[in-house]
């Protein structure tokens, strides 16, 4: 026997949460939760505005067609559409054991603004210290002088920064001439700093600063190869896909000698606490992107280690199977 349940939930976000020049007020999505005999697997549909290409309604459509006819076709295909394929399949690896319970909790932590509170975090953190900065939502000029001014202050920090394809070559050139040379190798990437990839290049041949491939991931004339100054790819499940496709992607990375970095696309407690899974599964070496929930005003379902915030649990939400 097998049966099916579907919840939309919308999550109140913490004031100030930007994507896109757009306001997150709320994090909107669907979790999903399948039944087969004993088992049961769950699963989180939640496109990402500004970065999906589609909506929660048009997921929520095709992911109520596939639990119609999964009730009576296990084998029936997942559908195309990245959020509902990635969280369809979550359920089904939960139901068939191939998703592992051993999860990777830790997260590089996500600085958007405030030297001084990522330095508070870091220092709370044993062993390896890796944080994330989002540049170009400020003057690059400014960006250039918090990096360096982090990376000055702790000689065992590892940046890893996001611009979004936010800057223009010559404001890339400003944040670089801002950032000391021999503290350069310790930025372990930049994701895509400039508006196309060949002008990422460009900037990370006249710097050294080491670029990672993300928007570009879900382009159609985007293919996998190893070239100068490239160092990782960031692999967001939530617009990529089934688990089937992100694996087949952390694999040809990894293949290439890349570094392929689980990333969050702002998921509910669930769904993040299925990417650290993820994480410790496929790139067990490397720290994973998911500092996203102190964004969000309340987990659900279940929860990440040592959070503060409640938990909503499914009776909370609204049923829609």
């Amino acid at each position: 026997m097998r049966s099916v349940g579907l919840w939309r939930f919308q999550v109140p976000m913490d004031a100030g949460v930007v994507l896109r020049e757009r306001r997150l007020k709320t994090r909107d999505g669907l979790l999903v939760r399948l039944t087969q005999g004993e088992k049961e697997g769950w699963g989180e549909i939640s496109p990402l505005p500004g970065f999906s290409q589609e909506s929660v309604d048009e997921a929520q459509a095709v992911a109520m067609e596939w639990l119609a006819a999964w009730q009576f076709d296990a084998n029936v295909v997942l559908p195309e559409m990245p959020s509902v394929a990635f969280g369809l399949s979550c359920a089904l690896a939960e139901i068939s054991g191939e998703l592992p319970a051993a999860a990777d909790y830790r997260a590089a932590p996500l600085c958007t603004g405030d030297p001084d509170e990522l330095f508070a975090m870091l220092q709370a953190i044993p062993g390896e210290k890796v944080a994330k900065v989002k540049v170009g939502l400020y003057e690059a000029v400014r960006d250039g002088m918090v990096v360096n001014l982090l990376l000055e202050a702790m000689p065992d920090l590892r940046l890893r920064l996001d611009a979004n394809r936010g800057w223009t070559p010559l404001k890339a050139q400003q944040f670089a001439k801002y950032v000391n040379p021999q503290w350069r190798e310790r930025i372990a990437f930049i994701e895509e700093p400039c508006k196309t990839r060949e002008q990422s290049r460009e900037f990370s041949r006249e710097t050294g600063i080491a670029i990672a491939w993300d928007e570009s991931l879900r382009e159609p004339d985007f293919t996998f190869e190893a070239e100068p100054g490239l160092r990782a790819v960031v692999i967001k499940p939530t617009l990529t896909g089934s688990l089937t496709k992100v694996r087949e992607q952390v694999a040809t990375a990894h293949s290439l000698g890349l570094s392929a970095v689980i990333s969050s696309s702002i998921e509910s407690s669930l769904g993040l606490t299925q990417l650290a899974r993820i994480a410790a599964w496929l790139t067990p070496q490397t720290i994973p992107g998911l500092d996203t929930l102190s964004l969000m005003q309340a987990q659900l379902v279940r929860t990440w280690p040592n959070s503060p915030l409640p938990c909503w649990p499914v009776e909370r939400l609204e049923r829609l199977l």
